[in-house]
Formats: structure tokens, C-alpha cells, sequence
């Protein structure tokens, strides 16, 4: 343990631009930061195989059949290590009927930094360099571009229109839709990353990079996490108005939000879902809502949020948990069988975003943030992505206002690769 010169933040994008590691992984939890760098072992999930690395062996690939959440507690049961802790990311098909493309991707890193209260942790090969970056870390450098959120609107509001007239012909209750944005140009994402991060208030923060795929968020909610003890929390979050516009119209948009009866039923159905979810997984006499219906201040907006609590079932696991709440009711809807077939037809593939970052741990611990409010990057070419609840109260112009809003939470703070 040594004293970290330097704020969190600064020392995590210090050691992610290093150059040391190519495949790395930011994890902000309340309080704590984490750094995964490096391969130490790994585990990739495709639709039709799941490929694994570990130390003092070849690289594996076999096929899988069932559950996915089954195939990467297979993959990890088998790790031929006494401890570890791994970080990465499932995408939103992983919930799909008829899953394609890369389903999850984490890794056990090399090397870990731990930074909480101005002392780091560092283990690994790597320690003695790593002790000398954070030594160094200063002031991330990068200015802003930011993006222009108001584009592609007859698009969209055709297809929440769409997605209303399903709803009111019966075919499901609610649904999240979402439209993709494109960046003109190339993106600095740990300059994005840092940007984003001071202007945010995020329930999780994420900077990754692996395989080439890069990307960083700041997640206004947790999906789902397990201690080592099985104690199971999910945090709902639906219900959205823009935030940041000065104390007194902050405050009205407040008591609108709180007192709007389309976004009052969206966030109590989204709450009744994470408890029937629980339901499947837990002790039934153990779960319930500790925090009903708050508000949740995140960046550019606020949001409706509850805080759902269980005890994991004797039989059951935390990759049982991360299956029973993923995806997040809140970024897929009710009933989610229906609402992901939906999501499937009205939108192009999803990949990273409302999917999830996880860290998971021998140990039986697991924290796993949803996917949003982020930035993805990949063989030059950048995007961001937003989405809204949609109802049968719901109204095209009002869903793509509430796009914008959420998107105003990172498009300001990209940074152009110089």
C-alpha cells in the first residue's frame, strides 16, 4: 500500500494512455477506483463458442448450449486459479432469444490498482512501473468538441410511434428505444472519459479497452450486485427530466418528474419487475425495497430510482442474479421477453450499450453497472447511444426530448483524437 500523489480520476487515465497495457479495464465503485491491466486470463463469449486463456496452457474454444450466464459461470468455475477477480462487459443480446455477435468479454487482468482514500494497491508484475505512473500522473490533457445531440429526430419519433401502436394493440407494456448517434471523427476516449467524469455524477464510471473495442460511461445505475455473503441490490431507475438548468427550474423540473403520472407508472412497473426478477433468485421472505421512488440526480438529467434488496437462494449463484435482472428492466421493459424481441425488430444491434460492465470474483462477490451514458469506439469510427421508456401515454416529441437530455450527459464532453 503507498500513497497515491495524484486524484483517482487523473491516476486511472494515466495508467490507461501509458501504453503499458493493451487491454485494460476502469471500474469507479462509490469511493473506490480500479484499474485491470493487462491479461492474466480471459474469458470471451460469442454466439455459437466461448474461447478461454489462462495461464500455463493453450487457448481454448469449445462450443456452448443454454443459458449464457451458465456458460461464463462454466468458464470461470474452471479458472486454474486459487483467487481472482475479473472485469469486462456483457452486451445486451446476451439476453436475446436468438443471441449474435460478441456476447461478453472480460478478463483476469496482470496487474490491479486499487485506489481508495488516497492510498493505492497495487499487485502484479507490473507494480514497480505502475508505482512510478501514478507518481507522474498530472492533469489529463484534451478539449472538448461537443457533439450535436438534435439530429435524426423524424427517425426516431417514427419509431417510438411505432412502438406506441404495438404497445396499445396489447403486444407489451413498455419498451426502451433507442437511437445511435455517430461522431464525425475520431474520439480520444480517455480524454473523453476524464471530461465526462468531472461533469458527471454517476453510480459507476467504466474506461475500458479490449480486444480494440474501447469504450467509457457513466452509468446512473446499478444492474445488480451479490456480496460474498449473497446479499443480492438492484436499483431501478425510470422516470427522467433534464437537470443541471439552474436550482429553480432544476427544482420544477423535480416536482414535474415526481408528480407526472406516465413517469410515475413507468418507474413503479419497472420496480415491480426487479422484484418479481429477485423473486427468482432469492429467498422470497428476504426480498424487498428499501428506497422507493427518490430521486437520483445523474449528470445531465434526474431520474426516479428505487433500491430493491434479497438474499441469495442456497442453490443459487451471482451469475443466477446477473441472468435474473439483465438486461435492466429499465433499458429493455415489460414484459422483457416481448419488449427484447421488440427491440430486436425496431432497432440495429445493440452490441455494449444497455448491456452491462461487470466485475465478478472468486469469492462469490459481483457488481455489474448498466450501460448507458457512454461512448464507444472501434476501428476508428465513434458513436454514443440513447434511449427512452415508451408507454402508451407516451408521446414521439417528448421521448426524443428525453434522448437529448440523456445524451447532454457525455456529447459535450468528447474529446477529437488530435
Amino acid at each position: 500500500m503507498l500513497e497515491c500523489p495524484s486524484e483517482p480520476l487523473a491516476a486511472m487515465a494515466r495508467l490507461a494512455g501509458s501504453g503499458l497495457f493493451a487491454d485494460y479495464v476502469v471500474y469507479e465503485r462509490p469511493g473506490a477506483w480500479t484499474f485491470a491491466g493487462g491479461v492474466l486470463g480471459e474469458v470471451v463469449l460469442d454466439a455459437g463458442a466461448v474461447r478461454t486463456r489462462w495461464p500455463d496452457g493453450p487457448p481454448s474454444t469449445r462450443p456452448w448450449s443454454g443459458r449464457p450466464a451458465d456458460a461464463l459461470r462454466d468458464a470461470f468455475a474452471a479458472a486454474p486459479l486459487p483467487a481472482w477477480n475479473a472485469y469486462g462487459w456483457i452486451a445486451f443480446e446476451f439476453a436475446a432469444a436468438r443471441p449474435t455477435g460478441r456476447l461478453a468479454h472480460l478478463i483476469v487482468p496482470r496487474t490491479e490498482v486499487s485506489v481508495a482514500g488516497g492510498r493505492a494497491h497495487i499487485s502484479g508484475p507490473d507494480a514497480d512501473r505502475v508505482a512510478e505512473l501514478l507518481a507522474e500522473a498530472g492533469p489529463v490533457a484534451g478539449t472538448p468538441s461537443p457533439v450535436d445531440v438534435r439530429v435524426d429526430g423524424d427517425a426516431y419519433r417514427a419509431t417510438v410511434a411505432a412502438a406506441v401502436a404495438e404497445i396499445r394493440e396489447g403486444r407489451y407494456q413498455k419498451v426502451i428505444v433507442s437511437r445511435r448517434l455517430d461522431i464525425q471523427h475520431p474520439v480520444d476516449v480517455i480524454a473523453t472519459y476524464a471530461r465526462g467524469r468531472e461533469a458527471n455524477t454517476p453510480a459507476r464510471s467504466f474506461l475500458l479497452d479490449l480486444g480494440g473495442f474501447q469504450a467509457t460511461g457513466f452509468s446512473p445505475e446499478v444492474l445488480a450486485t451479490v456480496d460474498a455473503d449473497g446479499r443480492v441490490m438492484t436499483q431501478p431507475l425510470a422516470g427522467t427530466r433534464a437537470f443541471g438548468a439552474g436550482a429553480e427550474t432544476d427544482a420544477r423540473s423535480r416536482r414535474e418528474l415526481e408528480n407526472d403520472p406516465k413517469e410515475v407508472f413507468e418507474h413503479a412497473v419497472s420496480v415491480r419487475t426487479s422484484l418479481e426478477e429477485l423473486h427468482r433468485v432469492c429467498d422470497p421472505g428476504t426480498v424487498q425495497v428499501t428506497d422507493f421512488m427518490t430521486v437520483k440526480e445523474r449528470g445531465s438529467v434526474q431520474h426516479l430510482g428505487s433500491r430493491a434488496v434479497g438474499v441469495l437462494a442456497l442453490d443459487r449463484s451471482p451469475w443466477d442474479a446477473l441472468d435474473a435482472l439483465f438486461p435492466g428492466v429499465t433499458a429493455s421493459g415489460i414484459p422483457k421477453p416481448d419488449a427484447i424481441e421488440a427491440i430486436t425488430r425496431l432497432e440495429d444491434r445493440r452490441g455494449m450499450y444497455s448491456g452491462a460492465v461487470v466485475a465478478a470474483s472468486h469469492d462469490g462477490s459481483l457488481d455489474s453497472a448498466l450501460v448507458l451514458r457512454a461512448l464507444y469506439s472501434e476501428n476508428g469510427r465513434a458513436w454514443l447511444r440513447a434511449g427512452a421508456g415508451i408507454v402508451s401515454a407516451s408521446t414521439p416529441a417528448r421521448e426524443y426530448e428525453e434522448t437529448c437530455e440523456k445524451l447532454s450527459s457525455i456529447a459535450p464532453y468528447v474529446v477529437p483524437l488530435p
